[in-house]
């Protein structure tokens, strides 16, 4: 059970965990996690769903995952632990159940990420390649980034630096052809009011919002580090705000170039969008070149996702079997890698699943989306988890706080309350057809609880969920 005293000692010399990782460090981390795949991914699809204005839907976006990220830094102040999300909830609600359904919806939101992920760089792997058939491509990506963990894998805040570098420089590119198309004179920025011909525009930009929201999440693994990072109640709130609010400039820039450069319908028909920026020819660079070159860049920023995403699950499984939750097979590491193979090929084989559920869909009905839809299912696990974290903070003010302990802005948090809320609402409401894919995820870890559960009752075991104070320990 974490307590103050513990608190205390992870400040102190004794800490196992070096306080290394400065302001500027963390910056980058929380840039780079923020900044994965989802506006390579996505960007087409709010395109379609907002128009022109497009861009509103990624600065309100932000402005709802910032807010978000306050009551993240309040509790990472708190409690500096890896288990995130599951241990604030716990700590607030006392109900085992509660915290279980949440690192389920955690795991899920992984494996629907993970599909939405995939699929989209089958888009970009396309523009390159014609062959092999797109749902090939994505299974293979999926069993290559699972083979890469098996074989072991470490990442450094050092190393994330550098493949945000790689990241942004796609993102950069396109920044540079909307500025250069500017400068020429031919930006028509009445184009940056213009909304779909459909609907209401308010109800536009919920929409565009709610796929936006997808390439804003990643900011809640910074709790991973905060107690590895120097003066985290300063520190942490400062670089995790300011990350998030850097990428999100970043991407409304990066939306209002896309949408001055190219007609919004060529946005939202296109499979890989921004490619099509690119494709506008306005560098001295030669258009085949640059799409090669973009291509690659855009690959490697949803591959590095991924394999988080992959670690993520993997990890989940691991953690869950540890603590007696799932089947005891998931707590199996290689003998020499020390890695969790079980677990990394059983969330291989999900995603594949669910990647190969989606190609069947769409056969009976060919306008389906599955990087949107998966992005979707996302969302809705993520606004729920979020919206529950806000709570926590809120629930969990004046205690176990010290005199350095961060405290976001009250009324802000019940914003965000709302915000989360709605935007859940309008998701669900707009798409039902995601409350199948909500639900049939969330029975998978079900499955696995009562896998475990009736093999504990056959050998005699005791059954059920740890109570709370075991939980506060579960690192996952």
């Amino acid at each position: 059970m974490t307590t103050a005293s513990h608190i205390a000692e992870a400040d102190s010399p004794k800490s196992e965990l070096k306080r290394s990782i400065t302001g500027r460090l963390l910056f980058f981390y929380v840039l780079g996690d923020v900044l994965g795949s989802g506006i390579y991914v996505l960007i087409g699809a709010v395109a379609a769903a907002v128009g022109g204005a497009f861009w509103i839907a990624f600065a309100v976006g932000v402005t709802v995952a910032a807010i978000t990220g306050l009551a993240y830094a309040e509790l990472v102040t708190k409690y500096p632990q890896a288990a995130g999300a599951a241990l604030y909830v716990n700590k607030a609600f006392r109900k085992p159940i509660l915290t279980f359904l949440i690192t389920i919806c955690m795991l899920s939101a992984s494996f629907a990420a993970s599909g939405s992920l995939a699929s989209g760089f089958a888009r970009y792997f396309g523009q390159l390649f014609p062959l092999p058939p797109p749902l090939l491509v994505t299974i293979l990506f999926v069993l290559a980034l699972t083979a890469i963990n098996y074989i072991g894998i470490t990442e450094s805040v050092v190393a994330n630096m550098i493949m945000t570098i790689v990241e942004v420089s796609g993102l950069a590119i396109v920044m540079l052809i909307g500025i250069i198309y500017v400068f020429q004179g031919n930006a028509d920025w009445g184009a940056l009011t213009e909304f779909s011909a459909e609907g209401n525009p308010i109800f536009a930009i919920v929409a565009g919002v709610a796929l936006a929201f997808f390439a804003m999440t990643g900011f809640e693994n910074a709790a991973n580090v905060a107690e590895e990072t120097i003066n985290p109640s300063k520190t942490f709130p400062r670089a995790l705000i300011g990350g998030m609010v850097a990428a999100g400039v970043i991407y409304v820039i990066v939306a209002i170039s896309a949408a001055l450069v190219v007609p919004v319908d060529t946005l939202a028909a296109a499979p890989a969008a921004l490619l099509e920026v690119v494709r506008a020819g306005i560098l001295p660079v030669p258009v085949g070149v640059m799409i090669i070159l973009f291509a690659l860049i855009a690959m490697t920023a949803i591959t590095n996702t991924t394999l988080v995403a992959v670690v993520t699950q993997s990890r989940i499984l691991y953690g869950m079997s540890r603590e007696n939750i799932f089947p005891k097979m998931f707590r199996k590491l290689h003998s020499t890698r020390r890695s969790p193979w079980v677990a990394l090929i059983f969330q291989g084989i999900v995603v594949a699943v669910l990647l190969s559920v989606g190609a069947l869909v769409k056969l009976v009905n060919p306008e389906l989306d599955i990087v949107a839809t998966l992005a979707n299912v996302t969302v809705v696990f993520l606004l729920f988890i979020y919206a529950l974290v806000i709570v926590s903070a809120l629930k969990l003010r004046g205690t176990e706080e010290r005199p350095d302990t961060y405290r976001a802005n009250t009324p802000l948090l019940y914003v965000g309350i709302v915000g989360n809320v709605v935007l859940l609402a309008y998701v669900i409401i707009d798409d039902p057809s995601s409350l199948l894919w909500v639900a049939g995820l969330l029975a998978v870890g079900f499955l696995l609880y009562l896998w475990e559960y009736f093999s504990k009752k056959r050998h005699g075991g005791s059954v059920g969920l740890p109570d709370a104070d075991d939980m506060d320990d579960m690192e996952v």
